[in-house]
């Protein structure tokens, strides 16, 4: 289990300068968002949908003030901070040797300095931990937890955030999308869904939102409760989900896609489906953790 202590910060002095910090970071880091703000808000939207009647309070009672009880609105909380909050960078992510194809935790899970736990699994795990303490007199920051575990959970379904350890995840694979010089990384946090939605839905995140939750209780149904379901009873089970992420990784977001390549239709319509389902699987496992540590 990840030592959590030096994780434990003042959310009071978050939120005193979260939004001057969080408008700099914008323009300093443009490129440095988990499945770009879009993804991360359509996840946790779909999952605040999903919620019990008891998490759904919790979460209201948890949110800040600001978000105006959507969990969508600060789902990328957790990107913006990581640049002042040094210490949770390494835990967005969990890279895996080249060519493998598969997620080992006790070989993968781990910073760059060989600190065990420090991935995003084992960032699932400490969170999930620490949100069970809801109720009790803790000593966990708990609106920090769900705000982290929120946005974690989004970036273990993003197939190269459980990428190869020589490219940082397609962060140092340059490509081509269309006609604009992009790295891979990059092409899976955002332009595969801003492309969706320029050209299938108006530029409108509800309109792919819609979409995907369309096929969450029509095309998907029959795999639902699979997504949902943890072994042992456990709260959550994020090692299932980098192991899938890792393989979606090689199946889809590296196939095809060597340094230089120029990536369009072919590529964007192609993997357009990976990535509405490895969103619809965020959203759905999202608020199936948050039942479980809710009631």
């Amino acid at each position: 289990m990840i030592c959590v202590v030096k994780w434990r910060r003042n959310m009071e002095y978050y939120h005193k300068f979260q939004l001057l910090a969080v408008v700099s970071l914008m323009f300093v880091f443009p490129n440095a968002q988990g499945w770009g703000e879009d993804g991360h808000a359509i996840i946790c939207r779909i999952a605040q949908s999903r919620l019990s009647d008891s998490a759904a309070e919790a979460v209201k009672n948890l949110l800040p003030a600001y978000a105006q009880n959507d969990l969508g609105n600060v789902c990328s909380w957790a990107d913006h901070v990581r640049f002042y909050l040094h210490w949770s960078a390494p835990l967005h992510f969990a890279d895996t040797p080249d060519s493998l194809c598969n997620f080992q935790y006790n070989r993968d899970c781990m910073d760059e300095n060989g600190e065990k736990g420090r991935c995003v699994v084992g960032a699932i795990n400490n969170y999930t931990t620490q949100l069970l303490d809801y109720g009790k007199d803790t000593q966990y920051n708990l609106t920090q937890a769900l705000l982290f575990l929120s946005h974690f959970m989004g970036d273990v379904h993003q197939p190269l955030h459980v990428g190869f350890t020589s490219d940082k995840g397609g962060n140092l694979i340059n490509v081509e999308w269309y006609t604009r010089k992009q790295n891979l990384h990059h092409i899976w946090d955002v332009n595969i869904i801003e492309t969706a939605e320029e050209r299938f839905y108006n530029s409108d995140i509800n309109g792919f939102t819609n979409a995907i939750q369309e096929n969450i209780t029509k095309t998907w149904s029959g795999q639902v409760k699979a997504w949902e379901t943890c072994n042992s009873n456990q709260a959550t089970c994020p090692e299932i989900y980098a192991s899938e992420g890792i393989k979606a990784a090689c199946q889809s977001a590296y196939k095809d896609a060597p340094e230089g390549s120029v990536l369009e239709d072919d590529y964007f319509l192609s993997r357009l489906p990976v990535v509405s389902f490895r969103l619809a699987q965020g959203g759905v496992r999202l608020a199936a953790t948050l039942n479980r540590i809710f009631g």
